[in-house]
């Protein structure tokens, strides 16, 4: 009775899949689309990685005081902070669309107005090293991605150093049971 009702099961789930697979295919075959990949064979829908790469308007040029920063040793649940410098040596306003770090504990902090040709401004970058040290130090180095009118527009600082444990710290408490 059991391999009955088994068999049963699966014949039904079979016939489901089946049905709702049938569906599917003709409902794609009724819907229209205006990709322009299917109206016009060499267009692409995704865009390519020089399409993403590429600079859209006019361009300039920036150039950072220091594009490394190592802030030496510092124990674990510091802050440390560095402003990176840099100069609009273009002929262009300077625009910077945006600037991520590698990860959630580098945070930067960026202009959002336009830099004018021959100005200058910062890139204000904060690491937070909670949960990041080792007793005998651990190296961390974390990158910015800074996105700009630029060719190429992706130019990358670094923040580096190494974090050990502080020997004071107390231990995180085991939650209540």
């Amino acid at each position: 009775m059991k391999k009955l009702k088994l068999f049963s099961f699966a014949v039904l789930a079979s016939g489901l899949a089946l049905t709702a697979c049938k569906s599917d295919k003709a409902d794609a075959a009724e819907s229209t689309t205006t990709d322009a990949s299917i109206t016009d064979p060499g267009a692409s829908a995704v865009p390519t990685a020089d399409a993403a790469a590429a600079p859209t308007g006019p361009t300039t040029t920036i150039e950072f005081e220091e594009m490394v920063f190592d802030w030496g040793e510092i124990k674990e649940g510091e802050h440390v902070k560095y402003a990176y410098k840099f100069k609009n040596t273009g002929s262009e306003p300077l625009i910077i669309a945006d600037a991520k770090g590698s990860c959630g504990c580098t945070v930067p902090d960026w202009p959002r107005e336009p830099i004018a040709p021959g100005a200058s401004g910062e890139i204000k970058v904060e690491f937070d090293s909670k949960g990041k040290g080792s007793d005998d130090g651990q190296k961390q180095t974390k990158k910015v991605t800074v996105t700009a009118n630029t060719n190429p527009p992706q130019t990358y600082l670094t923040i580096t150093g190494v974090v050990k444990k502080d020997p004071n710290a107390k231990p995180a408490s085991a939650p209540a049971n």
